[in-house]
This record gives structure tokens, C-alpha cells and sequence, in this order.
């Protein structure tokens, strides 16, 4: 099966498990199998042995307490496989919305802005505008505008240090999570105004949203608010990669209720999309226990007897004749 539609193909490696696949232990080293590989490269190989259709991309969870030598690694290890790396920058302990963790903030995120620029990535992610599951909502309009002015500061002042742009790196995608993972960017039009504020300060759209469908479905506007939300970031140049992820469960793609395929729609249509990522959680992750607390409906096991690999290629499968359907019809 051939990718026709000039978008590019991508996976994550959350379906493998954060512990046993993602996050280092307490000497920096990054997972590996019995026989030395790392856990994610080696699940991404499987993918590409078993699947019809090729990915082109890979994001992998960066951590700022993973040794530099195994994140450099890591990225050469998935470009001899054929993929091209981005970093999904994480940040820890830390509150991005209080300045009084500003520093601490820019320092985590340096870390890995630094693996990126020193990897040559030209696309980087982040879910670095709140702490994953911590805090209280806004009390007012007044206290969402402070945090959005913080999470301005912040991300500007990385952006700075960094010196990102004289750099590699083409754009920084930000991403907001549904209500309970986070507490005041739990929505596409919570994100925008972050987004759009640091693009003021810059001068481009350096900047982008990263749109998952699965925290679109599970926020508090319906899908015909997000829908005109992407028409509006594609007219703003702010559109980033696009999740396919099932909302409440992330597992099969067929449990999304058609909001995948929506959203996926929605942003092919602005013009601006280059990317789109099969993404999936394992409903038994002991990491994502708190997550199960949440919302029961993310415990459920979706693979009707497949293994998590099988379902990360059938998603791969549906999104690319979503994909070449949309550009046989000429929506692209």
C-alpha cells in the first residue's frame, strides 16, 4: 500500500508503554531489550516488517533526565531504519504556569532543545504549558490570562536561549491534553491564544497547534466548534501534525466515533497540514493508572484479541486510505 497524498505517515511508540519503553531510569538510560536494542526502535522495526504501508516520521517522548548519549542513539538508530525523528519534549516537577519554576521550566526544555539541535530534528513537540495531572482550572479569565502570559514568557525565552531561530528546527508544536490530564489548556481554543501570542512576538509562525483528535473529543466543545477552530489556525498558518487517537479509550482507531476522521478532514482541508501520527495507549499502562481513575472508559481493552502492534498497523492502514481518498477527491 502506497502513501499518495503527500502527507506524511507517522507513529509514536506510546502503544509499547511508558515504562517499558519510553522513560529512563535513574542513570539516564533509556529501556532496552533482551538483546541490547531499545525498546522503541525495536518496536518501530516490527512495525515496519509487518505493516503494508511504510511510516515516514517517528515522535518519541524526551525526557530531560535521559543521558544526551542515548537520546543521539536512539535517533540515529530509527534514521538507519528509514524514520525521521521528532522529539516530544516533556517537562517534570516543574509548574510551567508559576514563574517562580520558569527557570527550572527553560532548563528541561533546553535539554532537549539542544538534543534536537544537535541531532539536525527540524520539528519539535511539547505538552510543556501545564503539569499532567496537577493543579486547579483558572479561577477567572483574569488568572487563564496570567497563565497564558506565563506560558508566553516561558516558551519565548527557550525559544531565545536557544537560539532557535537560527536553527534546524523549523517549528516548536505545542499540544494542549483533555480536562483532568490538564487544567486550563484542556482545549483546542484554551491552546490558540498561547500559540498565537508567541507568533506576535516572533514575527512568524514558528509556533504551531498540535491537534489530537482524541483531547479534541474529550474537551468541552463539540465537533463542529473544532472543526472551524482548525479552519481558523490553517488561515493563521498554526496548524502542526494531527493525532490519530481515539478519544477516552486510546486504543483502536475504530472506537473514535468519527472523530478522527472528522478532524483529520478538517485539517487537510486548511492547506496546511503535513503530517499525520497513529497514536495509541495500552489500556493496561500502570503509568497511565491515573488516567483509568479519570475516566474507566481508558481501561477498556480495544484490541479484540490483536496485539498492540497489529492495531498500530491497522491504524496505519485506515489513515492512509483516508488519506488518498481525501486527495483522489481533490480535498487537498
Amino acid at each position: 500500500m502506497t502513501n499518495t497524498s503527500g502527507i506524511q505517515l507517522g507513529i509514536l511508540g506510546t502503544h509499547l508503554g511508558f515504562l517499558d519503553a519510553l522513560v529512563p531510569d535513574d542513570n539516564g538510560k533509556l529501556p532496552r531489550t533482551n538483546d541490547g536494542q531499545f525498546v522503541v526502535a525495536a518496536g518501530a522495526q516490527d512495525i515496519i516488517n509487518n505493516s503494508p504501508v511504510k511510516p515516514d516520521l517517528i515522535q518519541i517522548s524526551a525526557f530531560g533526565t535521559t543521558l544526551p548519549e542515548e537520546t543521539d542513539a536512539l535517533i540515529a538508530n530509527l534514521r538507519e531504519m528509514g524514520l525521521e525523528p521528532q522529539l516530544v519534549m516533556m517537562v517534570g516537577g516543574v509548574n510551567p504556569m508559576d514563574p517562580a519554576d520558569e527557570d527550572n521550566a527553560v532548563e528541561q526544555l533546553l535539554v532537549n532543545l539542544n538534543a534536537a539541535l544537535r541531532n539536525n530534528i527540524t520539528e519539535v513537540n511539547s505538552t510543556s504549558v501545564e503539569t499532567w495531572m496537577e493543579g486547579a482550572p483558572p479561577a477567572n479569565d483574569a488568572e487563564f490570562q496570567t497563565r497564558v502570559a506565563q506560558n508566553i514568557q516561558l516558551h519565548y525565552r527557550a525559544y531565545q536561549e536557544a537560539n532557535l531561530a537560527d536553527s534546524c528546527i523549523n517549528h516548536w508544536n505545542i499540544e494542549f491534553l483533555r480536562p483532568g490530564e490538564f487544567q486550563t489548556f484542556t482545549s483546542l481554543q484554551k491552546i490558540h491564544p498561547v500559540i498565537s501570542g508567541l507568533n506576535e512576538k516572533i514575527g512568524s509562525p514558528f509556533f504551531k497547534a498540535l491537534i489530537d483528535a482524541a483531547h479534541c473529543g474529550d474537551s468541552d466543545l463539540t465537533l463542529a466548534q473544532n472543526q472551524k477552530l482548525v479552519a481558523d489556525l490553517g488561515l493563521a498558518d498554526e496548524i502542526g501534525p494531527y493525532h490519530c487517537s481515539a478519544p477516552t479509550t486510546r486504543g483502536c482507531l475504530s472506537t473514535s466515533d468519527g472523530w478522527i476522521e472528522a478532524l483529520l478532514t478538517a485539517n487537510a482541508q486548511t492547506g496546511k497540514l503535513k503530517s499525520a501520527f497513529v497514536e495509541i495507549f495500552r489500556h493496561d499502562d500502570p503509568a497511565l493508572q491515573p488516567l483509568r481513575d479519570l475516566d474507566p472508559g481508558h481501561g477498556i481493552d480495544t484490541t479484540l484479541g490483536r496485539t498492540y502492534t497489529q492495531l498500530m498497523i491497522d491504524g496505519l492502514i485506515n489513515t492512509t486510505r483516508q488519506l488518498n481518498n481525501l486527495k483522489n477527491r481533490g480535498l487537498f
